[in-house]
């Protein structure tokens, strides 16, 4: 009797395992249905363009098939998902993207600026991450990367740039605005 119920005990928690295992107990499963997704391109004419308009977003000029992304739109707090794809064919030393969203008190020129001279920290000054609220590898021609992120809280305009040489100078240059 002993030894039946040890194996009756013993199935259970082999069966109990196996249903949590299969219903994805054993780990964090994240839905995606209430992350916004953005898919953004780096352009090699030194833009964020995206391939249509859409909810929440303003667009600009024309570059190709693409719009200039002029801003994202987000509820405080609101969860984002940026995609950002590089699209050139130029090697990745001449031409590369990131995307850089900075809080809302950052001195962006002054972060561009540092962010010149600082290669080995993928274009990004060092001295002042304090101002990068999340940002994407620096990404050459085929190559992307994906972030997920939560809006900030406080209604605002948050810039977003890429820091690679040049770039936000050329333009590359966008505004999240949190309301």
């Amino acid at each position: 009797m002993k030894n039946t119920m040890k194996w009756t005990s013993l199935l259970g928690l082999v069966l109990t395992l196996m249903v949590f295992t299969a219903c994805g107990g054993g780990e964090q499963i994240q839905t995606t249905d209430t992350v916004r997704t953005i898919n953004i391109i780096g352009a090699d004419e030194m833009k964020f363009v995206v391939a249509e308009a859409a909810e929440g977003i303003t667009t600009g000029d024309q570059y190709g098939a693409n719009f200039k992304l002029e801003t994202i739109l987000a509820a405080p707090g609101e969860e984002l998902r940026v995609n950002l794809s590089t699209n050139s064919a130029l090697p990745a030393i001449a031409m590369s993207h990131n995307f850089v969203l900075l809080t809302a008190d950052a001195d962006v020129d002054a972060f561009a600026n540092a962010s010149i001279s600082a290669r080995d920290n993928g274009y990004l000054a060092p001295d002042m991450m304090d101002w990068v609220i999340v940002h994407t590898a620096m990404l050459g021609g085929g190559e992307s990367d994906s972030i997920t992120f939560t809006a900030p809280l406080e209604p605002g305009e948050y810039t977003f740039i890429c820091s690679f040489p040049g770039h936000y100078a050329g333009g590359m240059v966008g505004k999240l605005i949190v309301q």
